[in-house]
């Protein structure tokens, strides 16, 4: 099922709609400030398996999640004065943050250096959808094929439209992924360049 939804002002009611899915365990797609996004009850273990069927990854490999904002990042994970700084300035935004988890993050989610990676898009979509959920979501990228990172609904509803309980159509997208960039260390580390600067980081 596809759904059109406003980017900028989501219709409350599409937005319990979606909700109710993720309460019930199911996936969905749903739009960012980079690309869409392949989501789920990040504290539901049955459709966080699931997605790593549709990805066809291994449930080793770390996904990251969305947070509403960043008093609601610090349930989930440690920052220290520095980072909390960081992450203040370019969040909400197209970055993803590698930080240490807390004990309220599942562990199939947690990495061997039990770190996470979370989002906080600059896109009132993902921000409601947390909000009314009342927890985070899965964020990872759509997986369609020879596309790396698919932009287009229907394309994506056309290539996954099947395996997945809802899509939530904000348009054409049109920036690339999130920079990933390590916050764990003594200085911060790109993992990934993407749509997030990173002329502050020194090389």
């Amino acid at each position: 099922m596809k759904v059109e939804i406003h980017p900028e002002n989501p219709s409350p009611r599409t937005i319990r709609k979606a909700v109710d899915i993720l309460e019930k365990g199911g996936v969905i797609i749903y739009p960012t400030d980079t690309i869409y996004g392949l989501g789920c009850d990040l504290f539901n273990k049955k459709a966080i398996e699931r997605i790593y069927r549709i990805k066809q990854l291994s449930k080793f490999h770390p996904m990251s999640f969305v947070c509403a904002d960043l008093k609601h990042l610090s349930h989930y994970a440690r920052a220290d004065t520095p980072t909390y700084k960081i992450m203040k300035r370019y969040l909400p935004g197209p970055y993803t943050f590698i930080l240490v988890a807390t004990p309220e993050v599942p562990r199939m989610m947690l990495t061997k250096r039990r770190t996470v990676g979370i989002r906080i898009p600059d896109h009132n979509v993902p921000k409601r959808l947390v909000e009314a959920l009342g927890r985070p979501i899965i964020s990872t990228s759509v997986p369609a094929g020879k596309v790396e990172f698919p932009n287009d609904p229907d394309f994506i509803d056309e290539a996954l439209g099947r395996q997945v309980d809802l899509i939530l159509d904000a348009g054409i997208l049109v920036q690339g992924a999130s920079t990933v960039i390590d916050l764990t260390g003594a200085t911060p580390q790109v993992l990934r360049a993407g749509s997030g600067d990173v002329s502050w980081i020194a090389p």
